[in-house]
């Protein structure tokens, strides 16, 4: 197993917790448009925690269009989950 420097994101992994999935639950309820379904999760410790996910994506359009996007969430300690950004791919 690689350690990850200080700071930096862990290695992507495609086990994603409860505990994550919980925050990608919470930060995209109310979210509509595009459907995001997690695939793998990266990690990163600061006052809480950054989830960056990478997902695949379904617009919800006549002709829906696939593709895929990294999905950062925040999850603050003590806060519910929020969404920072999302990056189409």
């Amino acid at each position: 197993m690689q350690i990850p420097h200080l700071g930096a994101y862990s290695p992507y992994t495609c086990d994603i917790s409860a505990e994550a999935k919980k925050a990608f639950e919470q930060a995209m309820q109310g979210f509509v448009g595009v459907k995001y379904t997690p695939v793998a999760v990266s990690t990163q410790v600061v006052s809480g925690l950054n989830y960056k996910f990478f997902c695949n994506s379904v617009a919800a359009t006549l002709m829906p269009l696939n593709g895929a996007a990294i999905v950062s969430i925040y999850a603050p300690i003590n806060e519910p989950a929020r969404l920072q950004h999302i990056q189409s791919l």
